[in-house]
């Protein structure tokens, strides 16, 4: 019978010929991650579980990129356990502070993830990799114990929802727009448990890091999964970065989908998704002077040298707005590096932005730019729920790097078009 991309890909993994929507199923992992907030809780559940080596040292991957560089002793002493458990274990894939970068950057960076991999990560914008064309998807930390210790998870099989993609995007839209505007059309719950699976010859026309930070906000609809179908892009991506030989599956032409959506490309605008919910979405042109207090570049979301790129170039020659802190973060050291080369940094700093090493920070209310009572930010980041950045009463914007570049030299929520 006929099944979709994520279908298959569980069906291998399961060593079953085929699986329906609804099914309950054990399949074999290729990489488990865990970063320096979840990985502490995955470590205690795993002493109670014998406590010996993990199932494969090249599969198994922990990266301190949420309070790290420690911003205080608790977080000091949870990348501490991590540390230890790595090098007690063997494990090859440990990232630390002058190495690390924002997980869900790093990993794609590195290779060790490839199209038709199933990947869980104690952390729920694991779903990024499906950009790939993997399966993968965030599970708590008792879950990525146990797949530490066994290769091993329970799902139950998603049924699928399909978005046609058609038409080109005219810049400066990108990725994010394009997600903001489908969670605004399905809403948070729109997707709920569902694999979100996205194909069409306007897929085409989409930048890797564009799939990446999509894929990265299925979460936000609800669903279990985002995937991408695998093309040329997704090859060359792959080779560039030296991963392994890919698996490609493709969506049987009669498979079976709750929805089918279609999504023009060319008619999508800046979108702005505000206060509280990811769905809250606006796009640009209907919006009033916003003022506001901080923007932030960076985060799993849209901290990529493309992303980085788009905001070096609004940015040159222009100065942040007085009374607004910008602060820019590459998600990797890597992108930081490269950023650096091509003057990008040079551009932000002469703007009067703040660059920081790569780091989860403000994302999660962490650390590098907490938001005071009452403060507003225009953020790339993927949550603006309350508190998300800091205090209960402040607001998350979230945005493009285009706009949130734009913001940050006007003041206000900014249309960059017109900056």
């Amino acid at each position: 019978m006929a099944m979709t991309m994520t279908q298959k890909i569980l069906a291998a993994h399961a060593g079953v010929d085929h699986l329906e929507a609804g099914e309950l199923t054990m399949v074999n992992l290729d990489m488990v991650l865990g970063n320096d907030i979840t990985s502490p809780v995955a470590i205690r559940e795993y002493e109670k579980l014998g406590n010996g080596p993990v199932f494969d040292k090249k599969k198994v991957a922990m990266v301190m990129d949420h309070f790290a560089p420690n911003k205080d002793i608790k977080a000091a002493e949870q990348c501490k356990m991590c540390r230890t458990f790595c090098n007690e274990r063997g494990v090859e894939n440990f990232y630390d502070t002058g190495k690390m970068g924002v997980e869900h950057a790093l990993l794609p960076e590195k290779g060790l993830v490839t199209a038709g991999d199933v990947v869980i990560g104690a952390d729920s914008h694991t779903c990024t990799y499906g950009a790939l064309g993997a399966f993968s998807t965030g599970v708590g930390s008792t879950d990525m114990a146990c797949g530490m210790a066994t290769g091993k998870a329970w799902f139950k099989v998603p049924a699928a929802l399909r978005f046609n993609l058609v038409g080109q995007l005219n810049p400066p839209v990108s990725g994010k727009d394009v997600i903001l505007h489908i969670i605004g059309m399905i809403g948070v719950s729109g997707a709920l448990y569902r694999s979100m699976e996205f194909g069409g010859e306007g897929m085409h026309t989409l930048s890797v890091s564009d799939r990446l930070c999509m894929a990265n906000m299925a979460i936000e609809a609800g669903a279990k999964n985002g995937i991408f179908e695998v093309d040329d892009k997704t090859l060359a991506f792959l080779k560039e970065v030296g991963a392994k030989e890919p698996k490609i599956y493709a969506a049987d032409p009669d498979a079976v989908y709750e929805k089918v959506y279609t999504i023009d490309l060319s008619a999508i605008k800046p979108t702005v998704s505000f206060p509280h919910l990811p769905e809250n979405t606006h796009t640009v042109d209907e919006i009033e002077k916003i003022a506001i207090d901080q923007v932030v570049i960076g985060s799993c979301t849209n901290g990529r040298l493309e992303d980085l790129a788009v905001a070096a170039k609004i940015l040159a020659g222009k100065k942040v707005a007085e009374n607004v802190r910008c602060i820019v973060i590459p998600a990797t050291q890597k992108i930081y590096l490269e950023a650096m080369e091509l003057g990008y940094l040079k551009t932000f700093v002469e703007a009067g932005a703040a660059v920081s090493t790569p780091t989860c920070g403000p994302c999660l209310g962490g650390h590098m730019g907490i938001l005071a009572k009452g403060e507003r930010a225009v953020a790339t980041t993927n949550r603006n729920f309350v508190g998300r950045m800091g205090h209960p009463e402040s607001e998350v914007y979230l945005a493009s790097p285009a706009v949130a570049a734009a913001s940050a030299i006007c003041g206000y929520i900014a249309d960059p078009r017109e900056v």
